[in-house]
């Protein structure tokens, strides 16, 4: 009887996933702090608090990370800040 020979087979599976990439809100000097706090609450959901931290952290330091997550998320964040008069802009987060 002949010898029958398989291949070794062997299966890698890689998973890979969407780097995140995170929404920075830039500060203006145009939009009022309560204005930016306001769009914060209303896009991202955050509490007055939160919102209010993240509008100074804007105001203080020139920006701020407001959201990190999948990039098509990330660019529909963006868009609805630009569409609210917003400089935002998408970073890729190490």
């Amino acid at each position: 009887m002949p010898s029958i020979t398989t291949p070794d087979l062997e299966t890698k599976t890689s998973v890979i996933t969407d780097t995140p990439w995170s929404v920075i809100i830039h500060n203006d000097p145009v939009n009022l702090m309560s204005y930016v706090a306001h769009v914060i609450r209303k896009l991202f959901g955050y509490e007055k608090k939160e919102a209010e931290r993240l509008m100074l952290q804007v105001h203080q330091d020139g920006r701020s990370r407001v959201w990190t997550g999948g990039r098509e998320k990330a660019e529909h964040y963006v868009r609805q800040l630009h569409g609210h008069q917003l400089l935002a802009t998408l970073e890729k987060t190490e």
